[in-house]
């Protein structure tokens, strides 16, 4: 009886790590194609979806002082999240006027906003290539409950917002992390 119940914990063990090994290789994978996915639209001028299902495709890559680089995706919908931040589709772009709002999760792609300080930059490079360097100008907690996420219209903003607390243990909450920047030159 002992050695079954210890064959049963082993095998559960073992479904337990190939899953999240199996989580792990999606997500390396997707970040793969997304850069390739990214790197063929420079070069062709096109959206291209990373893979033929996806719902969403890079729309700029942002770069963050300590050589961070995430891949923004259109849209900020949950599907489009789990793959990188989100651009907000308000019709500004990088380097325009206006409010650029990019979104991603506290405990993936936007983790490195707890480190960022004010003075830093933060580059931005647009779908036909050209780069934006933006510098942090300030940091403040939002309650989503009591107000929204102003945005702007007569200077070029770029404003990356996640959920707060950092690395907490269960997601949501009414919190948001908002770094604004301005574009600089």
């Amino acid at each position: 009886m002992r050695k079954l119940i210890a064959l049963g914990l082993l095998l559960g063990a073992f479904g337990l790590a190939g899953q999240g090994l199996w989580l792990q290789g999606k997500a390396v994978l997707a970040q793969w194609l997304i850069a390739h996915a990214w790197e063929q639209q420079l070069a062709s001028g096109q959206p291209v979806k990373p893979w033929a299902w996806a719902d969403t495709w890079p729309v700029a890559r942002l770069s963050g002082p300590n050589g961070e680089v995430s891949y923004v995706l259109s849209g900020v919908s949950g599907q489009a999240l789990a793959f990188g931040p989100g651009q907000l589709d308000n019709g500004v772009q990088p380097g325009d006027l206006g409010t650029l709002l990019l979104a991603g999760h506290q405990d993936s792609h936007f983790a490195f906003l707890q480190r960022l300080k004010d003075g830093e930059q933060l580059r931005v490079q647009a779908a036909d290539g050209q780069e934006y360097v933006y510098r942090i100008a300030s940091h403040r907690l939002v309650d989503s409950r009591y107000e929204q996420i102003a945005l702007q219209h007569s200077h070029a903003e770029l404003q990356l917002v996640t959920c707060f607390p950092f690395a907490a243990l269960t997601s949501g909450g009414s919190m948001r992390y908002v770094v604004s920047a301005w574009l600089e030159g």
